[in-house]
Formats: C-alpha cells, sequence, structure tokens
C-alpha cells in the first residue's frame, strides 16, 4: 500500500548497510540463501528479473523485522506491470544508444579501405562510446531507489518513482557508485572457490543494499502522526 512520502535527498551511510547486510546474512544465512535461489530461478522467466529483486526485498525487510515470510513469498506477481514498464523503458533507452553506435561502426566498415577502419570514424566512435557509458550510469545511479520505491512503498507510476529517485540520490552519486562498486567486489569474492562460493557471497550483495533501501525509504517516510504532534508542543 502506498504511503505518504516527503521526497528529499538521503543521508547515504555506506558503512552501516555493509554492516547490517553482513550481520543480517550471518543470522539467516539458511533462509536467505533459498530466498536467493528462488529469485535467481524466478529471474529466468522473462521480463520477471527485477520484479524478482523486488520481491526479494519484500522478503527481506519481513525478514529483518523479525516478520513471518517464506521464500515462496518471492513468487508473487502482484507488482508486475510496473516492472514490466520499467524494462521496455530499460530496453528502449538501451536501443537508443545503441543504434547510433550501430550506425557508425556500419559507416565505418562502408568507408574503410580493405581491413583498416577509416579514422575519422573511429575518432567519432570513441567519445560516443564514453558518453553512452556516462549516460548509462548517471541514470543507474539516479534511479537507484526506484525498485525500493515499487516493492517497498507501492509506487506505481514508473515516472514518479524515477522523479522521487532523482531526488534522493541528489548530492549522494558518488557514494552510491561507491556502494554499489564496494559490495559488488565483495559479493565477487566467491570466484576464488572455483565459482561455486559465489552462491555464498552473492546473497550479500542483497542484504546489503536491503538496508541502502529500507533506511532511505525510512527517511523519506511522511510520519503525520508524528507531524500533528511536532505542532502541538508549540
Amino acid at each position: 500500500m502506498k504511503v505518504n512520502l516527503t521526497p528529499k535527498p538521503v543521508n547515504f551511510k555506506l558503512g552501516e548497510y555493509i554492516n547490517k547486510g553482513f550481520e543480517l546474512l550471518k543470522k539467516d544465512f539458511g533462509n536467505i540463501f533459498i530466498a536467493f535461489l528462488v529469485c535467481f530461478i524466478m529471474s529466468i522467466i522473462p521480463f520477471c528479473g527485477l520484479l524478482a529483486m523486488g520481491n526479494l526485498y519484500k522478503y527481506l525487510q519481513k525478514l529483518s523485522r523479525n516478520q513471518a515470510a517464506s521464500p515462496g513469498d518471492i513468487f508473487d506477481f502482484k507488482d508486475f506491470m510496473p516492472y514490466f514498464m520499467l524494462q521496455l523503458i530499460v530496453i528502449g533507452g538501451f536501443l537508443l544508444l545503441y543504434i547510433p553506435l550501430m550506425v557508425i561502426m556500419a559507416v565505418s566498415g562502408a568507408l574503410s579501405e580493405g581491413h583498416q577502419p577509416n579514422p575519422m570514424i573511429m575518432f567519432l566512435m570513441f567519445p560516443y562510446i564514453f558518453l553512452m557509458f556516462a549516460a548509462i550510469y548517471y541514470f543507474v545511479l539516479k534511479g537507484f531507489y526506484i525498485i525500493p520505491l515499487i516493492s517497498l512503498k507501492g509506487i506505481t507510476e514508473i515516472k514518479e518513482a524515477w522523479n522521487i529517485s532523482k531526488i534522493m540520490s541528489k548530492g549522494n552519486l558518488l557514494s552510491i557508485f561507491l556502494f554499489s562498486f564496494v559490495v559488488g567486489i565483495l559479493a565477487q569474492i566467491g570466484i576464488l572457490a572455483c565459482g561455486i562460493g559465489l552462491f555464498l557471497t552473492i546473497p550479500f550483495l542483497y542484504t546489503a543494499k536491503y538496508f541502502a533501501y529500507e533506511d532511505a525509504m525510512q527517511q523519506i517516510e511522511y510520519d503525520e502522526i508524528t507531524e500533528i504532534g511536532s505542532k502541538n508542543e508549540f
């Protein structure tokens, strides 16, 4: 159910989220591991990858609050349409970025002499690739909170979720990038165990992100009762 929110830049607590993620994983590794496997299986279903992640964060929220939770809850399609629309937008965005690149490569091939690429086309290609990746990172970081806004706060309009996420991530892009980078590195440690260990470390990626999301959602919640109480004090 959607609640009243007061969007504002989030006080991003990188170290706290990592520590809490480790603690939750240690506390209930078995259930979290099973939930991760269920999420992985559901992600195989076309257009259900983001939905599976969103449902996993709902499960982790119940687990962290000591509420009744079952890994089977991840197979919930209630939020399918918002995530379906989000994935269509993402696919459309990638096409808009890659089509010009494909055109440049095709023109380069047509104008190249023998096996040597045309230097002028190559001169244009590298700046475009740089700008393309910069744009991808910008939108991914600015949209960092879209998934929890849909799953944890019931926002069903993608435009609304995007606008709120933009406000929440203001001034935090570097922190969000560093957090995602560090958590990603820690989650990849399982590669050292011949790849099998990935199934043991990747769940940490979700627990750490859950606490980043949960804390952010709490920061923008509008508590009407608290607001009334504070006004009555004056």
